[in-house]
C-alpha cells in the first residue's frame, strides 16, 4: 500500500525526492554529466602529472587529482584544444591550494611559503578571484571552509591579514550565493561582511566619501599612478566597495531586513556618483586614479575598468569610450594579452624588473578582472565599442599567454610582448592562484549567466561561425545539473542542432543561433 501526504504524493517517493535535493544542495549528485563522458578528459590529467615534478603536496595529490576532479568539476569540450587544455589546467592547479587545516580547508596564493602570508600561509589579495572560480565546484567545503576561516580563525575573529589587501569579499560571496543557493551560508556569514564593510569605512574612507589605498595594499605595487605609501582615491577600491555595498543590500534583501537593504543600497549609489564624478577623466575618457594632492595620475590603468567588473557606470556615452582602448594596440592590447597600463605612456615598463611592477607588464589577475568586466559590457550595456569578436580575441591571448617553455603554466605576469614569464623560473612563481580563467569560459564564453531566481540565461560570447561545437557538462547550478551544447549541424552530440540547454539531462530550450537563450528551472 502506498503512503500518501496531502498532496497526494507517495512518502517513499516524497522522501526520495527531499533526499536527492539535499544532496544537490550539498553539491554532490548521482545525476552526472548529460552528455561528456569524465573519463574522456582524464588524458589532460595524466599529461599534467607527468609533464614535471610535484613541487609540493597539499590536500590533494597529484595522484588523487583525477578523482578529485571527476567529483567537483563542470566538463568542457571544444575543438580549440588549447582552450580545453588550459580549462583542465585551471582546475588541476587549483587543486594544489588547497589545504587542510585544523581550523578546516583554506587555499593558498603560493605553494611555497611566504613570510608576509598569514597563518598556514594564506594571502587575502585574491580571495575575491578564489571565490568567483571555485563557486563551480560541486563539493562547496572547500571555498566555504577558506572563507570560515579567513572570518572566524582567530579565535572566532578574522585572521589578523584579512584586510592587508583591498577586498571584493561581500561582492564574490553573494555571485558565489547566484549559483549555488546556499542562503544559510551567505546569511551567516552577513554580520562578518558587514562589519569588514565598516571597518573599511573605518581607516579607508575620506571626508569626500571616496576610498584610499596603497597600490601595493590593492595587490599592484609599483604602478604608474600610484606608489607604496601613496594614499590615492584609486578607481579598485571604490568600485570594491561599491560592489560590496550592493551586495550587502541584497542580502539584507533576503533577511528581509528593509533597513539595512536601503542603507547599503543609498551607500552604493552615493559611491557610484561619487566615482563618476571624482574618477572619471573627461579629458581622456577614462576612469583614473587621482593623487593625494587632488590631481589625476594621467594614466589609464587597467583598474580604470574595474567599475564595469560590478556595472558600476552609467550605461551611456562617454563612458563607453573606455573599452576602445582594449582593441588599441598603443592602449592595453599587446601580442600576449591585456597590458595592466597603456603602452603609449611614457611611464610604461620604466620600473625596471623583476619585482612585481604593475607598470605595464601582463598580470592574469588583472586580465580576469578586466575580461569579467568586458563579459559585462556585452550582456548588461547598450554599446558599440567592443564585440563578441574582441572577447574572443582577448580570450584567445588569455589561453596563449599561459605555456611556458611549451607546456602549460600559469604563473606570477609576464612580458607583453614576448610572453615570457618575468618570474617563470623562480618556483614562487609556479601555479600562482591569483586570478580566474574557468570562471570567464563558464560566464563569458559558453556565457552561463548566473541569476536571482530561477531562470537560466545563456549568451555565448563565441562569435558566430568560429566554432561548430563546444559543451559544457555537469554544472552544478541551483542544485540541479546544466548542459550547454552548441552543435552548429547537430552531428556532433545528437541533440538537436544549435544551442541547447538541458536540465538535469532533460532538454528545456533550444536556439538555432548562438545568440541569448532563457529556460526555467
Amino acid at each position: 500500500m502506498l503512503i500518501m501526504n496531502k498532496h497526494n504524493v507517495p512518502l517513499m517517493l516524497l522522501l526520495l525526492l527531499v533526499t536527492a535535493s539535499c544532496q544537490m544542495d550539498n553539491g554532490s549528485t548521482e545525476i552526472g554529466p548529460a552528455v561528456l563522458k569524465k573519463v574522456d578528459f582524464k588524458h589532460h590529467v595524466d599529461y599534467f602529472n607527468n609533464m614535471e615534478d610535484e613541487n609540493k603536496v597539499q590536500a590533494i595529490s597529484n595522484e588523487q587529482s583525477w578523482e578529485w576532479m571527476e567529483n567537483n568539476i563542470p566538463l568542457f569540450e571544444s575543438p580549440q584544444k588549447n582552450f580545453e587544455e588550459i580549462y583542465y589546467y585551471r582546475w588541476w592547479t587549483l587543486r594544489k591550494h588547497i589545504k587542510d587545516t585544523p581550523k578546516g580547508y583554506v587555499m593558498t596564493e603560493f605553494l611555497v611559503d611566504r613570510p608576509y602570508a598569514d597563518e598556514f600561509n594564506m594571502i587575502s589579495s585574491a580571495l575575491g578571484h578564489h571565490i568567483y572560480e571555485s563557486r563551480w565546484l560541486h563539493d562547496r567545503k572547500y571555498i566555504n571552509q577558506n572563507v570560515q576561516v579567513w572570518f572566524r580563525g582567530n579565535d572566532g575573529k578574522p585572521m589578523k591579514k584579512l584586510r592587508t589587501f583591498s577586498s571584493w569579499t561581500a561582492d564574490a560571496l553573494y555571485n558565489k550565493y547566484l549559483v549555488d543557493n546556499d542562503e544559510a551560508f551567505l546569511l551567516d556569514l552577513y554580520p562578518d561582511l558587514v562589519r569588514e564593510f565598516k571597518d573599511w569605512e573605518n581607516d579607508r574612507r575620506l571626508a569626500s566619501g571616496l576610498f584610499w589605498q596603497f597600490d601595493v595594499q590593492d595587490a599592484m605595487e609599483e604602478s604608474i599612478s600610484g606608489g607604496r605609501r601613496e594614499k590615492n582615491k584609486r578607481p579598485s577600491i571604490n568600485s570594491y566597495m561599491y560592489g560590496n555595498a550592493k551586495a550587502l543590500s541584497k542580502m539584507a534583501a533576503l533577511k528581509g531586513d528593509v533597513e539595512n537593504q536601503k542603507y547599503f543600497m543609498a551607500k552604493a549609489d552615493t559611491l557610484k556618483q561619487l566615482i563618476h564624478d571624482n574618477l572619471w577623466n573627461a579629458e581622456r575618457l577614462f576612469f583614473e586614479t587621482v593623487k593625494e594632492t587632488g590631481e589625476f595620475a594621467e594614466a589609464r590603468e587597467a583598474i580604470g575598468f574595474t567599475p564595469w567588473y560590478f556595472n558600476l557606470p552609467k550605461d551611456t556615452n562617454p563612458y563607453h569610450a573606455a573599452w576602445d582602448q582594449v582593441t588599441d594596440s598603443e592602449g592595453f592590447l599587446a601580442p600576449f594579452g591585456l597590458t595592466t597600463a597603456e603602452c603609449r605612456h611614457p611611464d610604461f615598463r620604466t620600473h625596471g624588473c623583476c619585482s612585481c611592477e604593475w607598470d605595464g607588464a601582463i598580470w592574469p589577475y588583472a586580465t580576469s578582472q578586466t575580461m569579467t568586466g568586458l563579459a559585462n559590457v556585452l550582456n548588461d550595456y547598450n554599446q558599440n565599442m567592443v564585440t563578441k569578436a574582441d572577447y574572443f580575441k582577448l580570450m584567445n591571448l588569455y589561453v596563449e599567454s599561459q605555456y611556458y617553455r611549451g607546456r602549460p603554466y600559469i604563473g606570477e605576469y609576464l612580458d607583453e610582448e614576448t610572453g615570457f614569464w618575468l618570474k617563470g623560473d623562480q618556483e614562487r612563481s609556479r601555479y600562482y592562484n591569483h586570478s580566474t580563467f574557468n570562471d570567464l569560459v563558464i560566464t563569458g564564453l559558453v556565457g552561463l549567466r548566473p541569476s536571482d531566481d530561477n531562470s537560466i540565461t545563456i549568451n555565448p560570447l563565441l562569435p558566430e561561425g568560429q566554432w561548430d561545437y563546444f559543451c559544457l557538462d555537469n554544472v552544478s547550478y541551483k542544485g540541479n545539473i546544466l548542459t550547454i551544447i552548441w552543435d552548429k549541424n547537430g552531428e556532433k552530440y545528437d541533440k538537436g542542432q544549435g544551442l541547447s540547454i538541458l536540465v538535469n539531462g532533460e532538454p528545456v530550450a533550444n536556439s538555432s543561433t548562438l545568440g541569448k537563450l532563457t529556460a526555467e528551472l
